[in-house]
């Protein structure tokens, strides 16, 4: 008998990278509590680069008054990693889960992290794999295509991955992506140089993938709105 392991999905459009850390934060504390279970919020931001914990400025091309130039914001993270970009047509995915009720430790979890995004790229015909040693995320060839960046507190995960799907690859141009130099980074579309379905179905597959690879059997799908309530959830407009 296969036992149902249920993901509860948020599907969130675009959300502010700083309210989206916010309830990341409060979806941390609640799933340590078992109050909710485990949750994968699926969204992208606005032009946004964010700082880890190692707090790696000198990586960081361009003078910070210039950044709102560009349209870019900065805030800092307790993620692990170095810098890195996000913003539209990147798939970003963060897991809230419990990685001691799946039986993985940090490595693994991170391993499997890169599987769903090299799973993502082979159903369209793009070899992609991990990173070799000290070369976070998942390339093809030379060329980055997807970054991960985590944290771990009591077991419970948060943050998670970010995949190229068509960005504007000239943000990354401003920064030392992930602090690994003389390396480019890609996209699905210029690596497929096709064009690709809607993100709607990107985001779904990339989903799917995660939840196969983390043999998650049971998605529950939430179609949340990004305007943040004060508790944290997302709020659900009426028209």
């Amino acid at each position: 008998m296969i036992f149902p392991r249920s993901l509860e999905v948020w599907k969130l459009g675009k959300v502010n990278y700083l309210e989206a850390l916010k309830l990341q934060e409060k979806l941390v504390c609640d799933r340590k509590a078992h109050k909710i279970p485990d949750t994968l919020l699926s969204l992208q931001h606005p032009p946004t680069y964010t700082l880890g914990k190692r707090r790696t400025d000198h990586n960081l091309l361009i003078p910070v008054p210039e950044l709102e130039k560009i349209g870019a914001e900065l805030p800092y993270t307790q993620r692990g990693g170095d810098i890195t970009y996000h913003g539209p047509h990147q798939a970003i995915l963060y897991p809230i889960i419990s990685l001691r009720d799946i039986g993985l430790g940090a490595r693994k979890y991170v391993e499997k992290l890169e599987l769903t995004m090299i799973d993502m790229a082979s159903q369209y015909g793009v070899k992609a794999c991990a990173g070799k040693k000290c070369e976070t995320g998942v390339w093809v060839g030379d060329k980055k295509i997807g970054a991960i960046g985590v944290r771990i507190s009591s077991g419970i995960t948060s943050h998670g991955l970010a995949f190229n799907v068509d960005p504007d690859l000239v943000y990354f141009k401003h920064i030392v992506p992930c602090g690994i130099a003389d390396k480019e980074v890609t996209s699905l579309r210029r690596e497929t140089g096709t064009v690709l379905p809607s993100e709607e179905v990107i985001h779904e597959q990339l989903i799917s993938c995660f939840a196969r690879i983390f043999g998650f059997n049971n998605l529950i799908w939430k179609e949340k709105e990004p305007t943040l309530l004060d508790n944290g959830k997302p709020e659900r407009h009426v028209d």
